[in-house]
């Protein structure tokens, strides 16, 4: 198989190392700041998100095609221009949307016709239509198309599911070969990579894994966790399809999630996650530190002068108070948000880098102990 990871230093199943890519190398293990419509919810720009160590810009397929639409962001030059994002950006592949914000969904071995969540009209997307849609939006890293499961669900409906998602699997490479040979292509040098499903049903987590690394992609996500499951049913899910998964490609954890998650899955052999987690729970004065969650919205903050997290460099925690950041949240500010998030996505990144930096130096097991508890308290 190809190689598309080099691992500098291994401590157990954790891992660091780095990606290249066509718009830059990523250090793993690596956070992806999740900008849904090209831009960070809570008033950040990507120029903002250079400033707070971000490595990768993840925006949504679906959400994009609706509005402004992909023809007229490839028309603007594609993600990297439109958004002014210069280092690579991974682009969803639109399922979860589909199967969790679409009205009416009809799934066929074509693919799925649904009903638009913005004005009801009717769209249809499948393998061919997913990937047109990521190469007009010219993407570092574009995920194949998928369904994605209700979760429980019954077995018989999990495996023909996988079943169909390997058909399209290799739909989606052959379409995204083609895509990358066309004169006009936004990114003729697009990463196409597979994602993992089967529920919480370990054979089928397994098979499924076996049968698409056979198509030795760039790289492989797990998709359909954190989706209702609790936290030791998805560990034991990456525990099981981790060692499928081949070594010298990255992994993808998709949609997960808290910095006690990130920790644990670390040390179960995962590179690289996303969540909309530290900015949704920020936008409603949620902030996370190494001390454990703060709430922005409790009155004792009202007098307190500290910053959020004194052991923080962030821009927020440099210029702000705690009581100051209260006083926001309390009189429905803008301001509040934004440096709520600023907040946030400093700290994913930074935990990121501390990891990075512990595995290099060999002591990532005893920075897990001294943490996994601490950071998910609530003070």
């Amino acid at each position: 198989m190809k190689k598309t990871i080099l691992i500098h230093k291994k401590e157990g199943r954790a891992r660091c190392g780095e990606l290249q890519t066509p718009h830059g190398t990523i250090q793993t293990p690596a956070f992806m700041n999740v900008a849904t419509c090209g831009a960070i919810k809570g008033a950040l720009s990507a120029l903002d998100l250079k400033e707070l160590k971000c490595q990768v810009q993840l925006c949504n397929t679906y959400h994009l095609h609706l509005r402004p639409g992909d023809r007229i962001i490839k028309r603007l030059g594609g993600l990297p221009s439109f958004t002014q994002w210069d280092g690579p950006i991974l682009t969803d592949s639109g399922g979860f949307q589909v199967f969790s914000l679409a009205k009416l969904r009809n799934i066929k071995e074509e693919g799925v016709t649904f009903a638009s969540h913005i004005d009801g009209r009717k769209i249809f997307m499948g393998p061919e239509e997913s990937m047109r849609i990521q190469s007009n939006l010219g993407s570092t890293i574009a995920m194949a198309f998928d369904e994605c499961i209700e979760n429980p669900a019954e077995y018989s409906y999990v495996k023909n599911s996988c079943d169909r998602t390997v058909r399209w699997l290799y739909r989606c490479k052959e379409e995204m070969d083609r895509l990358n040979a066309c004169p006009d292509t936004s990114n003729p040098k697009q990463m196409l990579w597979g994602i993992n499903q089967g529920s919480t049903y370990e054979d089928l987590r397994i098979e499924h894994m076996k049968q698409i690394r056979e198509l030795d992609l760039p790289g492989y996500a797990i998709g359909g966790l954190a989706v209702g499951e609790s936290a030791e049913e998805m560990y034991r899910i990456i525990e099981a399809v981790e060692l499928e998964m081949p070594a010298e490609k990255p992994r993808y954890l998709m949609g997960v999630g808290t910095p006690a998650n990130i920790l644990e899955a670390v040390r179960r052999g995962i590179d690289i996650f996303d969540c909309v987690m530290p900015s949704r729970n920020a936008r409603h004065g949620q902030l996370f530190t190494m001390e454990g969650i703060r709430n922005m919205m409790n009155a004792k903050y009202e007098l307190d002068e500290n910053p959020i997290d004194e052991t923080c460099d962030c821009p927020t925690c440099r210029h702000f108070s705690r009581a100051y950041v209260h006083h926001l949240f309390k009189s429905k500010e803008m301001l509040a948000m934004r440096l709520a998030v600023t907040h946030n996505l400093y700290f994913y990144n930074s935990l990121m880098e501390k990891i990075r930096n512990v595995l290099e130096a060999e002591g990532f097991e005893d920075f897990y102990l001294q943490n996994i508890e601490k950071i998910s308290r609530r003070i």
